[in-house]
């Protein structure tokens, strides 16, 4: 029987700091990964009403959150 494989996924959140439901996070196996997802794609996100993204690893946040509005 194999170990279950991290999980990281991004909580986004709107100016309110409710959560969006779309768009939505994919879930990644490894922190590169969506590390580099949130860098892709964080300009569509924020255009989206996407105002900050939480880092999680399997459920729990990690990190700080992140502004995606420049300013």
């Amino acid at each position: 029987m194999s170990a279950p494989r991290p999980r990281w996924q991004w909580r986004l959140l709107d100016a309110a700091a409710l959560p969006v439901e779309r768009p939505g996070s994919p879930v990644f196996l490894a922190r590169f990964e969506a590390e580099q997802w949130l860098g892709e794609h964080w300009r569509a996100l924020a255009g989206q009403g996407v105002r900050t993204a939480v880092l999680q690893h399997d459920g729990a946040d990690t990190g700080a959150p992140l502004d995606l509005v420049a300013g």
